[in-house]
């Protein structure tokens, strides 16, 4: 079974990171961590309420939604967590969706979070990460930032829809968002209709 952490950042899109969490959780372990500020926005864009008063709780409902034992959360502030040192062996890293506050962080090294902290580590012992940055338009210091981490191998993949498979709902604009980030790391799934190209 495949480890990945999975972090969800303070920006919109939520609906996306969870469509991405549930894909994943059902054939991978996965090290959750969610900012202080996403609950929020996860509960306003979702209706998923995922706070409570011990990681352990959160874990349980996260686990509820996910409809998979396969998933442990960590507080943003748990620098204690395995996942911030380098010896727990993971096979990569997502941010789905990757504040530009958080972006600015890993892309200098500067980990204020747990979130920062578990990128720097993926990233200093060459792992896979793979950033959904969701924000439009960019600034030239979003985009310095993306250069910066894409140039160390950092996948970096905003959500942007695509429409030659003729999404009917809203659903399947993002099983195609979370189906390319998915892709982005290397992971099978089948949520999203592929471009087979067109006969003559």
């Amino acid at each position: 079974m495949k480890r990945y952490v999975f972090a969800i950042t303070g920006a919109t899109g939520q609906a996306i990171g969870l469509r991405v969490l549930r894909e994943l959780a059902q054939t991978s372990e996965l090290h959750v961590l969610i900012s202080g500020q996403s609950f929020s926005i996860i509960r306003d864009e979702t209706g998923n309420d995922f706070s409570g008063g011990s990681p352990e709780e959160i874990t349980g409902k996260i686990r509820a939604f996910a409809g998979s034992d396969n998933i442990c959360y960590y507080d943003e502030k748990n620098f204690a967590a395995p996942v911030s040192s380098g010896s727990f062996r993971t096979d990569g890293m997502f941010v789905v969706p990757c504040s530009m506050k958080s972006l600015a962080g890993i892309a200098n090294g500067y980990s204020s979070s747990l979130v920062e902290r578990a990128a720097d580590v993926v990233i200093k012992e060459g792992r896979s990460l793979v950033l959904a940055p969701r924000e439009m338009p960019f600034s030239a210091i979003h985009l310095e930032n993306m250069l910066k981490l894409a140039r160390l191998g950092v996948k970096i993949a905003p959500p942007v829809m695509g429409f030659y498979h003729r999404p009917q709902t809203i659903e399947e604009m993002i099983d195609f968002a979370a189906g390319k980030i998915l892709d982005a790391m290397g992971v099978e799934h089948n949520i999203y209709r592929r471009w087979e190209g067109k006969g003559f």
